[in-house]
């Protein structure tokens, strides 16, 4: 897709949160509410006849289209964090990401069989955060899942989609 808008802008910071890396930084996206219009109805057109019943944001800035894209298709928004942010039972995943290794969460009682589940972030890196919420998110045996980015860095070496195979359609707004 590779809007024009979106690319104009995107800022990368780089060396950021550690050398070497180039921090793809998408709040100069949110903050532009034309961008914001933008990604709302690319990821619509890309969503609209799937079905989605649930959009997994995952913590934080996927949270953002998550929720906008959620009003959008009339789907429930689940919210994927870090441990200790959720109030009610969680199930956990573990994953190494390019600077370390984390963990996410979403609540028990998030997802049904019955769900056709859409999870977002905002950027497809090395993928081992959404790796983790893929593996949560196949816990509850949904009946599809898609996955989408705001960004996709294909650019890098970082080779992030290959961390699915052909396991779950993905999607990217902007490939860089």
């Amino acid at each position: 897709m590779n809007n024009e808008k979106l690319l104009k802008n995107l800022r990368c910071i780089p060396d950021f949160p550690i050398p070497g890396v180039n921090f793809r930084d998408v709040t100069t996206l949110f903050k532009n509410a034309e961008c914001v219009q933008v990604m709302e109805d690319e990821l619509y057109e890309l969503y609209k006849d799937k079905g989605i019943t649930k959009i997994v944001g995952i913590e934080s800035r996927g949270f953002v289209m998550a929720s906008a894209l959620a009003v959008k298709l009339g789907a429930g928004i689940v919210l994927c964090r870090k441990p200790g942010k959720l109030p009610a039972e969680t199930v956990q995943e573990s994953y190494t990401k390019e600077y370390g290794v984390d963990t996410i969460e979403i609540h028990k009682d998030a997802i049904s069989e019955d769900d056709v589940v859409l999870l977002h972030d905002d950027l497809l890196a090395t993928g081992g955060t959404m790796k983790a919420a893929l593996e949560l998110v196949k816990k509850f045996h949904p009946k599809a899942i898609y996955m989408n980015f705001i960004i996709e860095l294909v650019n890098e070496g970082l080779n992030g989609r290959e961390a699915f195979g052909d396991e779950v359609e993905i999607t990217s707004l902007i490939q860089i």
